[in-house]
This record gives C-alpha cells, sequence and structure tokens, in this order.
C-alpha cells in the first residue's frame, strides 16, 4: 500500500519501486488522501474540476505501472491535519486491504537540500499514517467503530519512509525509469514543461549512502516492524 497525500506524490516518491514490484507480481493499491484540488495556478479552475482532473490522471499514471486499485480519501488539499480523523481514515483502508508493506512519506522531514521546502500535507499523511500503522491498525480496541464495519485488526509488517534524510534502502530503479516518467506524463494538469522534468528524472542523483553501481535510485528509510 501506497499512503500519500496527493496525485502524483506516488509516481515521484517511489513510481519506480511500484513498477519493480507490480513486475514481481505483488498487489499494489494506492490510498490517496486529498485529490489535489488546490494544485493549478489557472485562474479559471475550480477546486471540484481540477480534483476530477487529477483523479483520472492518477488513475491512468497508477494503471501503467500496474497498481490494482486506486483509493481516494477526499480530504482537502493544503489542510491535512496528523488528527484521529485521518488517522481512522487511514486505518480503515489498512484494515481494509490487509497490506504486509507500507509506503509513506517522511513525516519528520521540513525541508530539502537549500531550495525545496516539504509540503506540510506531505508531513501530516506521515505523521498520520505511522499513527495507523501502529498502534490503531493491529489494535483491536483502537477505532471500535471499524470492527463494527466487519475490519479486524491488522499488522503491517514493513514500512518504506520516502524522502528520508538517512536512507537505508536504495531500489534502483534503472530498468523501470522510463516507465516511471510515462506515469509522471500523465499527469498533466501539473507540468507547464514536462520536458524540464524529464531531464532531471533521467540525471542521475545520488542519494546519501546510496551505492555507487546504482545509477538511479529511489530511497527509503526502512522499517521492520512485523
Amino acid at each position: 500500500m501506497v499512503i500519500m497525500a496527493h496525485p502524483d506524490d506516488p509516481e515521484f516518491s517511489c513510481g519506480g519501486t511500484v513498477a519493480l514490484w507490480a513486475r514481481q507480481e505483488r498487489e499494489i493499491v494506492y490510498v490517496l488522501c486529498t485529490s489535489g484540488d488546490k494544485g493549478s495556478e489557472d485562474p479559471a479552475m475550480t477546486p471540484q474540476r481540477l480534483a476530477e482532473i487529477r483523479e483520472e490522471e492518477q488513475r491512468r499514471a497508477a494503471q501503467r505501472l500496474g497498481v490494482v486499485e486506486v483509493v481516494f480519501l477526499r480530504f482537502r488539499d493544503g489542510e491535512l491535519m496528523p488528527d484521529l480523523e485521518l488517522r481512522r481514515a487511514i486505518t480503515r483502508a489498512i484494515r481494509r486491504y490487509q497490506p504486509d508493506i507500507a509506503i509513506i512519506p517522511d513525516p519528520a522531514r521540513y525541508y530539502f537540500g537549500s531550495s525545496f521546502v516539504n509540503h506540510p500535507d506531505h508531513r501530516a499523511v506521515g505523521e498520520a499514517a505511522l499513527a495507523a500503522i501502529y498502534p490503531a491498525a493491529r489494535d483491536r480496541l483502537n477505532f471500535p467503530e471499524l470492527l463494527e464495519e466487519g475490519l479486524e485488526p491488522h499488522k503491517v509488517k514493513e514500512v518504506y519512509l520516502s524522502g528520508a534524510s538517512e536512507p537505508n534502502v536504495w531500489i534502483d530503479i534503472g530498468e523501470v525509469l522510463s516507465l516511471k516518467i510515462e506515469a509522471l506524463r500523465e499527469h498533466r494538469s501539473q507540468f507547464a514543461d514536462f520536458a524540464w522534468v524529464e531531464g532531471r528524472l533521467r540525471e542521475p542523483y545520488r542519494f546519501p549512502g546510496q551505492p555507487e553501481h546504482i545509477r538511479h535510485a529511489e530511497a527509503f528509510k526502512h522499517l521492520s516492524i512485523g
């Protein structure tokens, strides 16, 4: 299960990893906490119309990577808080789909380098998702209303934190880099100049600690909690 804030977050943060896992016949579900209804500079765009556009873009991108299902929780873009409401919604999804592995944003990352501030929605999703994974999804007495819905507790065994400042896993995505780029290309509403985006993605970038033999990687902080 990939739990992210906005459409296109999965492709940017872990699209190559998702493509590789799908090739290994793993079933992958996306859970998007918002529909990205604030992500436009078009003065004629409305949040409702933008949400419809971005949900469809996300479904097409996920299909390219081999994702089996995309779930939209439809919280308001730009307004996410790591509160009990968001934690409950994520817990519900975890109990329903029972993933062994979850990819989520690192909630501790406020900025990248000296020129990029991490979106507060990303941090909120990371914090709420971690709390949903442990203890809410696995402990029976958390959110008893979910038991009434027939959703039994579930233990996620592994967590991959994307955007981590101290990654300990680097996944070689060289063989699926073009597929990641094609999936990102589906998010047409978000790119005025996709050629620039593609150029940046194809240019090798080294994460902290990345092995020398890996040219294109996605980096994660891996937690084994099962």
